[in-house]
């Protein structure tokens, strides 16, 4: 990337870290939560710590790959968990209107005729699926770069609406395969360290995933210097869309809460593409597949929640958001030494 992100705020952070100590609390004793809202405003340059405008972001996609048996459910459940987001009746619905997030769909490319007008919905399909990458490249080259494009220009709609913090979250039958693809390809990794068991499958379901990625890997070479041609090659239509998603939102400055493994991978090939943009990650949680610890400590992240998630849709990214109200709620509403008239340390 050409570009110049922003510079953090470390005068704010500074401020923010110097309030927290006035509080009537021992000094760190809130532990994360002021990390948060420091972290937030270095990211920022808000001393409030509000961010009133909250989206989740969901990009769906189809891969062919998933003709290949990697996961244990049918390709047709992506289309219709896309019109079950827009119904408001999926996990991540619930969740997002309990942390007072609104959510947005974007059809990256779900094998899917024709998607009816919704305000929620964003239709910015490359195409019904990518093609099957164990037989040849998942995408070519400039579909990767339009998928990136595509994801930027989503932002910066958003970001036209009023847009103070991006969650974000994917829906894709088989996706779990191609991230696993795309970490074993950045990170340099053999493909068992970093393959899961995605919706649930069993050994052997696992041991065909982990083959699918070998044969994957071998059949188009992705090389692992250049970011691009991985995602083009063992990517995904919605990864590549997450992942200019992320570069647009660090280059305004506003904060990117990622989800679980498949917005990892999409982090990932954000932060190869671009590494300073690590600095305007959050990561809301650790993910029960194997691969997400491992790219988690590559980008230098620290998940805030470990519930054993593997839903996806943005749901761990989404139950975060009520301590970015917390962390807000602190540096507001709780009394210093001095306004309630409390002994400080000695």
């Amino acid at each position: 990337m050409n570009e110049t992100l922003p510079a953090l705020h470390a005068a704010a952070a500074a401020e923010v870290q110097r309030r927290l100590d006035r509080k009537t609390k021992p000094t760190g004793s809130l532990g994360r939560l002021e990390e948060l809202s420091v972290t937030l405003a270095g990211i920022t340059g808000r001393l409030d710590g509000a961010f009133p405008n909250k989206v989740v972001l969901i990009a769906a996609g189809d891969h062919g790959v998933a003709a290949q048996g990697v996961s244990l459910y049918p390709a047709e459940v992506t289309p219709q968990m896309v019109l079950n987001f827009l119904s408001g009746g999926a996990a991540i619905s619930v969740l997002a209107r309990q942390a007072g997030a609104r959510v947005v769909v974007a059809d990256a490319g779900v094998n899917y005729a024709a998607f009816p007008e919704h305000p929620a919905l964003l239709k910015l399909s490359l195409g019904l699926g990518t093609a099957d990458m164990s037989r040849g490249p998942a995408m070519s080259r400039e579909t990767a770069a339009l998928a990136v494009l595509k994801g930027r220009q989503a932002v910066a709609r958003l970001a036209e609406q009023g847009l103070d913090l991006l969650a974000i979250g994917e829906m894709g039958i088989g996706n779990t395969t191609p991230s696993a693809a795309l970490c074993a390809c950045l990170l340099q990794l053999e493909p068992e360290l970093v393959t899961g068991r995605g919706t649930g499958v069993d050994a052997a379901g696992w041991q065909r995933k982990v083959d699918v990625i070998k044969r994957s890997l071998a059949v188009n070479q992705p090389d692992p210097a250049d970011a691009l041609d991985c995602l083009a090659k063992v990517g995904g239509f919605e990864i590549g869309l997450l992942a200019g998603a992320i570069l647009e939102s660090a280059a305004r400055g506003i904060p990117v809460v990622l989800d679980g493994f498949i917005t990892g991978a999409a982090a990932l090939v954000a932060w190869k593409l671009d590494p300073q943009v690590r600095h305007f990650l959050l990561a809301s949680h650790q993910s029960l597949e194997i691969g997400h610890k491992h790219l988690l400590e590559r980008l230098g992240l620290r998940a805030y929640l470990n519930l054993e998630l593997r839903l996806g849709e943005g749901s761990g990214a989404a139950l975060f958001l009520p301590l970015v109200d917390a962390a807000a709620a602190v540096l507001r509403d709780m009394a210093t030494f001095e306004s309630a008239g409390v002994s400080d340390k000695g």
